[in-house]
């Protein structure tokens, strides 16, 4: 499988994304994106643990027009 950048995201009515929008049109769940950002086969973003223990995606700007995921569009 080729890599691929995450281009839109999806939230829920808390502001909490869910979904994403790959550039070759795969829509993934937020948690399907964080395993396959884990083996690098999503480009740009990286795996963090937060301070409650969860995985979260984070953008890396030097590859991503953004620096924070939640300033991506929408869809």
């Amino acid at each position: 499988m080729k890599n691929s950048k995450i281009i839109k995201i999806k939230k829920n009515h808390d502001g909490k994304i869910t979904d994403v929008l790959l550039e070759n049109g795969e829509i993934l769940p937020l948690n399907h994106a964080i395993m396959m950002a884990r083996e690098h086969i999503i480009e740009g973003v990286g795996v963090v643990k937060g301070k409650d223990g969860g995985e979260y995606l984070v953008a890396d700007p030097d590859i991503m027009d953004v620096e924070n995921l939640k300033d991506l569009p929408k869809f």
